[in-house]
């Protein structure tokens, strides 16, 4: 049976031409109502009379936030993409419209004084790959509701969905030390960002919970670009040091070129060092030797900020909530067991 505007009054106790009003996206009423009568709406399953399609809850925009272009480049396009794609595919449940933005290099106090013009928008998801502690503290402040994907800061009483680095960087070691490593070390990014630092903390507190202590000569820094992090670590290689017997990279893009790095330097893989990165690229597979990484589903993580954002647009004072995925170790030939 065809859900009516009349049903849609009566679930929303208003009026009729209220009902139409908004529908036919006329002015004068206010954001609260209107929001009010376009969930009704949706969830009723109300078809346009002029279009025949659902009506949409309102406008989401998902903003990707570029301050350097180290980690939020041409390299990591395709997790950013998968981002996307969760979010739209929750579209299918909440009907909202999805608008994509890009700020680049822009300060932070004017993307929010940008959002408090945009009136159409019912909330934003924010890609904070990038963003320092400051950066996302200064969202306090937006006009709007938020949620943060690809960044975690516990303290902070806004909405996070990230993966849940600890569980997976422990897997890693797991999995290196069941093969018998006992010499792992850590290539890192020299441009910080908050995942990158909590695979840092959690690669440290995960070798003392397995009883090993960090030996320092086996940290290393180098970019998070493919061309840099090769750049880097022929450099580090060119110091001729005592490289471990496992490497655990912070992402499989530094994981790329640490490995190209490494083979011109004539180590070989895995037969001398083992190699694990941290994304599960679609490039990793096609690696020589097949990269083992770590994947997470940004797919996931993308639908449960759109689930999310929604209950904080439907429910402004609910209490802040903090959501991490788990990842799962895709293992390939990169890791060579020494028992």
């Amino acid at each position: 049976m065809a859900v009516k505007i009349k049903d849609i009054a009566e679930k929303a106790n208003v009026s009729l031409a209220t009902v139409s009003l908004v529908l036919n996206n006329k002015p004068n009423i206010s954001k609260t109502t209107r929001r009010r009568i376009l969930e009704i709406a949706a969830e009723l399953g109300y078809r346009s009379a002029q279009h025949g399609f659902p009506v949409e809850y309102g406008t989401i925009q998902f903003v990707q936030i570029v301050r350097h272009g180290h980690t939020l480049n041409q390299d990591h396009k395709v997790f950013i993409s998968d981002y996307i794609d969760g979010i739209l595919r929750e579209t299918k449940r909440l009907p909202y419209k999805i608008e994509i933005k890009s700020f680049y290099a822009m300060p932070i106090t004017e993307i929010i004084a940008w959002f408090e013009d945009q009136t159409h928008l019912s909330g934003v998801i924010i890609l904070g790959t990038e963003l320092s502690r400051d950066d996302v503290l200064a969202f306090l402040s937006c006009p709007i509701p938020v949620v943060f994907l690809d960044t975690f800061l516990e303290y902070v009483p806004l909405d996070f969905v990230d993966m849940n680095n600890t569980d997976s960087v422990f897997s890693v070691l797991e999995h290196f030390i069941k093969r018998g490593h006992d010499e792992i070390g850590i290539v890192r990014s020299s441009v910080q960002t908050r995942n990158f630092w909590l695979r840092d903390k959690a690669f440290r507190e995960g070798l003392g919970f397995f009883g090993r202590v960090h030996d320092e000569r086996f940290s290393f820094d180098v970019d998070s670009t493919v061309e840099g992090s090769y750049r880097d670590m022929k450099r580090i290689l060119d110091r001729d040091i005592k490289l471990p017997s496992a490497l655990f990279c912070v992402n499989d893009v530094i994981a790329f070129g640490v490995l190209k790095a490494l083979r011109e330097n004539g180590n070989q893989i895995p037969e001398e060092v083992s190699i694990i990165g941290f994304d599960d690229l679609p490039a990793s597979a096609l690696l020589t030797p097949p990269l083992t990484s770590v994947i997470v589903s940004k797919r996931e993580i993308g639908s449960v900020a759109l689930t999310r954002l929604n209950a904080r647009i439907r429910n402004p004072n609910l209490p802040p909530a903090k959501i991490v995925i788990g990842g799962q170790l895709i293992e390939r030939a990169s890791v060579l067991s020494k028992r």
